[in-house]
């Protein structure tokens, strides 16, 4: 008996192989990050969530915004840099997590937020799509994970807050939007 034949059939065995080396990538750079929830969830988790939300909830397979879901906090949470990101997966996938990540250089939390708000309307299609998922993502681990020490006022503003930046997308795609307008109707 020899190894049956579903085994040799990849649909795309390069995509697959990039898949996951993401995977692997992301989660190196987070093994050693928890979420702020009370059971501390590992961080990999949300990249996973993103993953997920895309492929799987709306079909979208697209390699690069499917590996960019991975990657999306490597360079805003952990040591990873721009440079690092382009050189290990190509400057379309590098500059698609760049696209959603937040200048650091900007230490006041509050001018980053308003920052994210008024690019996302200028930000590519394909970030676009990851933004939306991102904030899906967030926004139900709100509600069933919540961080131990964010107050309810806090997590309210942070659902006003996603909303101005997914408002600014709208039209980018019908049914993430849905499905962010869905969690956003569970807001405390």
């Amino acid at each position: 008996m020899g190894i049956p034949t579903w085994c040799y059939t990849v649909t795309n065995e390069s995509e697959l192989k990039l898949l996951i080396k993401a995977l692997t990538f992301a989660a190196n750079k987070h093994r050693n990050q928890r979420r702020k929830n009370v059971d501390a969830f590992p961080y990999i988790n949300h990249p996973i969530s993103l993953v997920n939300i895309l492929c799987n909830e709306v079909h979208i397979t697209d390699i690069s915004v499917i590996c960019a879901a991975l990657l999306h906090d490597t360079v805003e949470d952990t040591e990873t840099t721009a440079e690092e990101l382009a050189l290990e997966f190509g400057h379309e996938i590098s500059g698609i997590v760049m696209e959603v990540t937040d200048d650091q250089a900007i230490t006041v939390r509050q001018k980053r937020k308003q920052l994210q708000i008024e690019h996302a309307s200028h930000i590519s299609e394909k970030a676009k799509l990851l933004k939306l998922a991102d904030k899906i993502s967030n926004l139900r681990d709100l509600v069933n994970e919540p961080p131990a020490t964010w107050s309810l006022a806090r997590r309210r503003e942070y659902f006003d807050w996603a909303k101005q930046v997914i408002d600014q997308l709208r039209g980018t795609h019908p049914e993430l939007e849905e499905l962010f307008d869905q969690a956003y109707s569970r807001r405390m």
